[in-house]
């Protein structure tokens, strides 16, 4: 089932803008292995599940799995073939804001070869070009 939020103070947002590059979320916190992606715009519900159901089928039930994107962001639609105006449209998917950056998944417990061929299964998925990244040591 695709991830959506359980309750929002307003149902329907502005478009908004995507500018500059990730700050926060752009390196590998949790695991040991992560896909960052490398260009911006918005990430639906259901294209974070199917990078999801990749990853997880390939890695079985070897590691662990962490999702560092949140759909958040209602996107409404007017259906097709609709007049202008009578406002605005009711809610259609929930997406999340990509900076280029943001890492959006990561692996632990498993080894690199496995992890790397994992995010490749991932990528194809995503609207984005996106990179393999490793967890930096101090």
């Amino acid at each position: 089932m695709p991830l959506m939020p359980k309750r929002v103070k307003f149902r329907k947002q502005q478009r908004g803008t995507l500018k500059g590059n990730a700050h926060r979320g752009n390196f590998v916190a949790f695991g040991e292995f992560g896909i960052q992606v490398l260009e911006g715009g918005w990430l639906t519900a259901r294209q974070i599940e199917a990078g999801r159901v990749a990853a997880r089928q390939y890695i079985s039930r070897e590691g662990k799995l962490f999702v560092r994107v949140f759909p958040d962001k209602p996107i409404s639609k007017k259906p097709l073939e609709t007049r202008m105006g009578k406002g605005k449209a009711e809610p259609e998917y929930w997406a999340a804001r990509i900076k280029p950056g943001i890492v959006l998944y990561e692996l632990a417990g498993v080894p690199r070869d496995i992890a790397r061929d994992a995010f490749v299964r991932v990528a194809h998925k995503m609207p984005f070009r996106c990179r393999f990244v490793e967890r930096r040591h101090a």
